[in-house]
């Protein structure tokens, strides 16, 4: 294998790997520690990361507000000081060695607020900020307001452009590398466009070769490019390590580093992710950010695919093949619906799907009294994680701080089944926390498969953050 060389990046020469950022919970202090103290760059998740009490027990993340506006302030605080908890924890585990970034999503819930509030109160602790799910033009104000580095999050030469064109011509001192994150292999959400076809992946590096090309135009030759989803082995990626047609590249690892002593994740997710099977991870559209997600398909990922199978048009008035009277509701209110749907309904209530909830999209889905009462619940405690979200039609810009939609059934609370993944309790069975791990959101990248497969996880074994690098820098 070629030699893996250190790569200048954000002025310093680091190793040429870096631990992608993940969510709620699961890129902590610890993690990316442990990942710069090896000599990389250890990222910091700042998505309503933890803090901790005096025992050192995460602070539950409880809303008191009555409303959503108000919810989102208590968000916001917590996020903030989880924010600064998990750097200072970073940089003391690193003690100087590689580097440590924030990675925010510029669509999370007063994303500008939350990042400069952690910047505010820990300067020069934060090496750069990475940062991607949508198109975050304003992520060059921030770094120069303060100082530090930026990594764009984009899939494609064409998402970059526009970014480069609009905003960050004007910071390219502050530029550290782009991250090419493949809309098809990466974890978590994804930049897929409504031309791209989510079930036929395209070779990354015609398009990573695009990125460089546009990057050339504008003297960006030598800055490096940081090729995150799909990369498990690096002797898998030989063509692309010193290719001057790509120019420098880095590679990050989110996936792989789930399964380390130091990863904060529960041992029911980290024995879950031993089973994953190809074809288990696949990408979906129930998020309520309203991007593709890339999540492991278990039985929560399978009861959103089944609700929104049971699902009928309806009108409320008898127009054309709408003409089979529907009572639904408490209130037995009359919609209309075709005659094969209105058997369909009624087929379903039989067998216990007898809640009729309406959908955007004039469509009604089925489900069970009990689920309907959790969808509505967790739709009136939306506390304004996302700048707008489908699921409880929360935005916070808009007028009346509403998307002005009905809210969508088919969708799910993302905070409320990312903060139970993470902390599933330790004094609970292993059957029970196996059970939690498997109703709720799993986020993971189409190689997770490759956990049960590859002999250097055989027999059980978990490595610690040195050990997966060094196997990492071997090529394997």
């Amino acid at each position: 294998m070629k030699l893996l060389d250190t790569v200048r990046m954000a002025g310093r020469e680091v190793l040429p790997l870096v631990e992608g950022g993940k969510g709620v919970s699961v890129s902590t202090g610890i993690s990316a520690g442990h990942w710069a103290l090896q000599g990389g760059v250890g990222t910091v998740s700042a998505v309503n990361a933890d803090s901790y009490d005096v025992d050192g027990r995460p602070i539950p993340q409880i809303y008191h507000a009555r409303t959503r506006r108000e919810r989102q302030e208590e968000l916001i605080r917590y996020a903030i000081d989880g924010g600064v908890t998990q750097v200072k924890a970073a940089r003391d585990i690193a003690g100087g060695q590689g580097m440590i970034n924030v990675n925010f999503l510029w669509e999370m819930g007063a994303a500008e607020r939350v990042i400069e509030g952690i910047l505010d109160r820990i300067p020069g602790m934060v090496d750069g900020l990475t940062c991607g799910a949508g198109m975050p033009y304003r992520l060059a104000d921030i770094a120069v307001r303060h100082n530090v580095w930026f990594y764009p999050i984009v899939s494609s030469a064409r998402a970059f452009n526009a970014l480069w064109k609009r905003s960050y011509h004007k910071a390219a001192e502050r530029l550290a590398a782009v991250v090419y994150e493949d809309p098809w292999r990466a974890g978590g959400h994804n930049g897929l466009s409504n031309s791209e076809d989510p079930n036929v992946p395209q070779d990354p590096y015609p398009r990573v070769k695009a990125l460089r090309d546009t990057m050339r135009q504008y003297g960006l030759g030598e800055l490096p490019i940081i090729m995150a989803g799909g990369v498990w082995r690096l002797d898998e990626w030989q063509d692309w390590i010193g290719n001057p047609e790509l120019g420098p590249i880095v590679f990050q690892f989110g996936t792989r580093p789930l399964l380390t002593i130091e990863s904060p994740i529960p041992e029911a997710w980290k024995r879950r992710l031993r089973t994953v099977k190809k074809g288990d991870v696949y990408l979906n559209r129930f998020s309520p950010t309203g991007f593709y997600s890339s999540a492991v398909n278990n039985s929560f990922m399978q009861d959103l695919r089944a609700r929104s199978a049971r699902q009928i048009a309806f009108s409320t008035e008898a127009v054309g093949h709408h003409d089979t009277m529907l009572s639904i509701g408490v209130r037995r209110r009359e919609v209309f619906v075709s005659q094969e749907d209105f058997e369909l309904a009624e087929a379903w209530r039989q067998v216990g799907y007898t809640e009729a909830l309406r959908t955007p999209d004039a469509t009604l889905i089925f489900v069970t009294p009990e689920n309907a009462r959790q969808i509505l619940a967790d739709q009136a405690a939306c506390m304004g994680c996302l700048s707008e979200c489908r699921f409880s039609n929360w935005s916070q810009s808009r007028p009346g701080f509403t998307t002005g939609v009905k809210a969508d059934p088919r969708s799910f609370c993302i905070q409320k089944s990312l903060q139970n993944i993470a902390h599933i309790p330790d004094q609970i069975s292993e059957i029970e926390a196996d059970e939690i791990a498997d109703h709720n959101l799993m986020f993971g990248g189409t190689n997770a498969w490759r956990f049960a497969q590859d002999p250097f996880y055989s027999n059980g074994f978990v490595p610690t953050v040195k050990e997966l690098v060094e196997r990492i820098r071997s090529g394997q």
